[in-house]
């Protein structure tokens, strides 16, 4: 059956991880553009508070307390859009935790909650959503990262679900085609976003947080789940400074490997910025939320050329250099049994 997605004005639209960050710029285009939204997070006040100042404008919007690590918790959010508004049409699987720290500062019992949130929540709400969609169709949008490509240093758990993301993601996609199910799913791959991201993150090191740069406006992370609420895609990258580095991984990996250990660290931290205080380490228990963008001093970017390029279908860098080392591997090939055919 053919994937046939609504104008987003027509659509109720699930999002996870609403009250700040990528989940909450996406909300607040959603409901500009029309949507109905249904945000679930696990911070009550923060829901209550976004919710109030949307109804304020007119949208139409239902909240959801919940933790995506409680499989019970992901059923209640998919009830509240069924009883409040009779169903959904796109799901948004934004809801993430962090940390920083070497993978033997962190101990297993926050390993352990990275996935449950990043890995866990995003597998559980993808098929609560496919079992409501399987007959209507509609959308799955997951929130994998430039880190689903290549590690970085000190947020090895992070990098890791967020890898689990894009194969889980990718093996839900090949299930509901083979079946003829119509529901597109779709990754979105962000770059560094000007979000409350190294805030909410549990910190081990010895200094601050912060995002390497260049950092992207969150607004851009919220056009590219907007797109694929309305058009099929099977990944979009947000940022091309992100994207560099997950190209660099994989046609250079020790390289990039050397220019981590080189840099990554320093470009990870900020001694004098500490941020918003009482934002600090929600891995466990949700802090003060409510905003879009994060406190970090830099120069945000408010445009992705690259983000452009994939929403008209245009070929990325990436793809012509894949196609550039796929000539050159099937020349070798091709002299290769040429050699063996003169030797016969």
């Amino acid at each position: 059956m053919a994937v046939r997605l609504k104008p987003i004005e027509q659509q109720t639209i699930v999002v996870t991880g609403a009250t700040s960050g990528n989940g909450l710029a996406t909300v607040e285009e959603a409901v500009a553009r029309g949507a109905t939204v249904v945000l679930a997070a696990r911070n009550l006040d923060a829901l209550e508070e976004v919710a109030v100042r949307l109804r304020s404008r007119g949208a139409r919007v239902a909240v959801c307390a919940a933790d995506v690590s409680d499989p019970a918790d992901v059923e209640r959010i998919a009830d509240t859009a069924i009883e409040q508004f009779g169903g959904f049409d796109s799901w948004v699987n934004n809801a993430a935790a962090a940390t920083y720290g070497t993978m033997e500062q962190v101990t297993l019992a926050d390993h352990r909650r990275i996935f449950d949130v990043n890995y866990f929540g995003v597998l559980q709400g993808s098929l609560a959503a496919a079992r409501h969609l399987r007959a209507k169709g509609g959308a799955i949008v997951n929130l994998g990262s430039v880190l689903s490509d290549r590690a970085m240093i000190l947020q090895g758990a992070y990098s890791a679900s967020k890898a689990a993301v894009q194969a889980a993601t990718d093996a839900l996609r090949m299930e509901l085609e083979q079946e003829g199910a119509p529901i597109s799913v779709t990754l979105i791959k962000p770059a560094a976003i000007h979000t409350p991201y190294p805030e909410h993150a549990r910190n081990y090191m010895d200094a601050p947080p912060r995002l390497p740069p260049p950092l992207y406006d969150p607004r851009l992370v919220a056009d590219a789940i907007l797109f694929a609420c309305e058009h099929p895609r099977r990944q979009l990258y947000v940022g091309g400074g992100g994207y560099a580095i997950s190209l660099a991984g994989k046609v250079a990996p020790r390289l990039t490997d050397l220019a981590m250990q080189a840099f990554g660290v320093e470009a990870q931290q900020s001694p004098g910025d500490p941020g918003v205080l009482n934002r600090r380490d929600n891995l466990h228990e949700p802090k003060p939320d409510g905003t879009v963008d994060g406190a970090q001093e830099a120069n945000v970017r408010k445009t992705s050329f690259l983000l452009q390029a994939q929403k008209l279908a245009l070929p990325t860098p990436g793809d012509v250099v894949r196609a550039g080392l796929n000539a050159v591997a099937d020349l070798a090939e091709a002299v290769d049994a040429a050699r063996y055919r003169g030797r016969r």
